[in-house]
């Protein structure tokens, strides 16, 4: 019984040791830019960019699959900084001329709540507090405004995207633009 138990030890220490040496030998590395674009991403997971997650994104930028502006939650300034990475040159999502859609928060109609607890589990940041049977709330400085809560809210018109109001807090300054008229030489 004990030369039994000696003998499986053994071969279980050899065993662990072929796949110790297995393991280092062929190792595989990933990109090191699908993790450098994953770093930039906000890891909300919403998939408002079509992708299940973030990580899915990242390498389907990485791989050329994808642009780096579907990123909502993340905003210009994680598009821009992907397109740096990258080294592809960003575009608005709506394309030069398109006006940024204002950024908007999710709020529930308290009144119409029914404490089903759909939105709190669709919610990829949390942003959403209550318990079944209970009126719910959101957290608007957690809230992204991906408005995924929405539509898994089975009662109509009880979750409202409202767009935030201008303040000194969230405004923004639109950086001028200029034309650039061709110069004429004159001999």
């Amino acid at each position: 019984m004990l030369t039994a138990i000696i003998v499986m030890a053994c071969i279980a220490v050899v065993l662990g040791a072929i796949l110790g040496f297995a393991s280092i030998k062929f190792k595989v590395e990933g990109n090191p830019i699908v993790n450098q674009i994953d770093a930039l991403l906000p890891q909300t997971q919403c998939g408002q960019c079509g992708y299940p997650g973030c990580r899915p994104y990242a390498e389907a930028v990485a791989s050329g699959e994808a642009t780096p502006n579907l990123c909502i939650p993340g905003g210009p300034g994680a598009g821009q900084a992907i397109a740096d990475l990258v080294g592809v040159a960003y575009e608005p999502p709506g394309g030069d001329s398109a006006e940024p859609a204002p950024k908007a928060v999710a709020f529930i109609e308290e009144k119409a709540c029914i404490g089903c607890t759909a939105c709190i589990k669709a919610c990829p940041v949390d942003a959403i507090i209550g318990t079944t049977k209970q009126v719910h709330t959101i957290i608007s400085s957690v809230c992204t405004g991906c408005g995924l809560c929405e539509p898994a809210c089975p009662v109509e018109e009880c979750i409202i995207m409202e767009p935030v109001p201008t303040d000194i807090s969230t405004w923004k300054w639109k950086y001028p633009t200029y034309e650039v008229k061709e110069v004429k030489k004159v001999a």
